[in-house]
C-alpha cells in the first residue's frame, strides 16, 4: 500500500496548482479563495504564505526569474519574495462573472491558462495561451471549468481538463506553433464520483490527475487503463506535481471548500499538502519563456 505523508497543514479554502522550483528546491502552490501563494522547502520545514488582494489562481515560473501569476481577472508578474504583484494585462473584462482557474507551461515556454464562471455552472469559460512576448492567444471556448493541462514526452499531444463533463481532453498538439486541432476524449469518468481536476504527465507518459470528491489521485496509462490509485483523508483533491531532487516525491493538493460541517469535523486534513513517494519520475517542470 502506498504510504501517504501529510507535509504541511495549510489549510487552504481552495489549494491549487502547485510547481516544483528545482533551482530553489521548493515547492509553490495558491489557495485561489484564500488569496496567497503557499511555498514549502523540504530540507529546512519552512512553510511561507504570501497574501494578496485577490483570488490566486495559477502561477508559472520565469526562466529571466521571478513568477506569472493569474490572478482572479489579471496576469500579474511576481518577484517571489514580496506580497506585490505587478499587473501585465486583464483578460474577459466583458464576462464579469468569469475568473481564471488552472494552468500550465508547455515546453517552448507558453503559458496555458483558462477561465471558468465563478458561479454559474455555466460553459463561458474559455482557454488562453500567453506567448513569450505576452500576446494573448484565445485557444478554446465553451469550457466550464478549465483544470489540469499537460504534455508527454514528444508534445504530440495536449491533455486538457473540463471539470463539469468529468472529461480530459486530447488535442493534436504543434510544438512550434503552439496550435491545438482536433480535440478527442482521453477520459470520460461520467459514472465514477467526483469530477477530474488537476494533473500531471510523468516521464513514462503515464497521467496522474487529482480527484475532486473522489478521496483520491489516480494514475492512467497512455491508453487511459488505471495503473494506479492513491486514497487521500480528504474528499477534495485538487492537483499533483512533481518534486524532490529526483522528481520522484507527488505533492498534492487539496481544498476545504464546498465541504459540509460533518465532512470539515471528518477531514481535518482538507485543505492540507501531501506527498507520496513514488517509482517513476515526473518531468520537469517548464518555465514561461517570457
Amino acid at each position: 500500500m502506498t504510504s501517504v505523508e501529510h507535509v504541511v497543514a495549510s489549510q487552504c479554502i481552495l489549494g491549487e496548482g502547485p510547481v516544483w522550483h528545482s533551482d530553489e528546491q521548493k515547492l509553490y502552490w495558491v489557495d485561489i479563495k484564500g488569496k496567497a501563494i503557499h511555498t514549502y522547502q523540504p530540507d529546512s520545514g519552512s512553510h511561507l504564505v504570501f497574501q494578496f488582494g485577490e483570488y490566486i489562481a495559477a502561477l508559472a515560473i520565469r526562466r529571466q526569474g521571478g513568477f506569472i501569476v493569474a490572478g482572479q481577472k489579471h496576469l500579474h508578474s511576481w518577484d517571489g519574495h514580496s506580497e506585490t504583484l505587478t499587473p501585465i494585462m486583464e483578460v474577459e473584462p466583458d464576462l464579469p462573472e468569469n475568473r481564471f482557474n488552472d494552468g500550465a507551461v508547455d515546453k517552448q515556454g507558453r503559458f496555458w491558462i483558462g477561465t471558468m464562471p465563478d458561479i454559474e455552472r455555466t460553459p463561458t469559460g474559455n482557454l488562453y495561451r500567453l506567448d513569450p512576448d505576452l500576446t494573448l492567444h484565445h485557444m478554446v471556448s465553451g469550457v466550464y471549468i478549465t483544470n489540469g493541462i499537460g504534455w508527454p514526452l514528444d508534445d504530440h499531444i495536449m491533455y486538457y481538463t473540463d471539470s463539469i463533463p468529468k472529461a480530459i481532453y486530447t488535442y493534436d498538439f504543434d510544438a512550434a506553433t503552439g496550435s491545438i486541432s482536433n480535440r478527442g476524449y482521453f477520459l470520460h469518468t461520467p459514472d465514477l464520483p467526483g469530477v477530474p481536476d488537476g494533473m500531471t504527465v510523468d516521464s513514462e507518459n503515464h497521467i496522474w490527475t487529482a480527484r475532486w470528491d473522489g478521496y483520491n489521485v489516480t494514475r492512467y496509462s497512455p491508453e487511459g487503463d488505471v495503473v494506479q490509485v492513491i486514497d487521500l483523508p480528504t474528499a477534495h483533491i485538487t492537483s499533483v506535481t512533481f518534486g524532490g531532487p529526483d522528481l520522484r516525491d507527488l505533492y498534492i493538493t487539496s481544498a476545504k471548500d464546498e465541504l459540509t460541517a460533518d465532512q470539515l469535523a471528518n477531514e481535518p486534513m482538507a485543505g492540507d499538502l501531501f506527498r507520496v513517494r513514488v517509482d517513476v519520475p515526473g518531468q520537469p517542470e517548464p518555465r514561461f519563456a517570457g
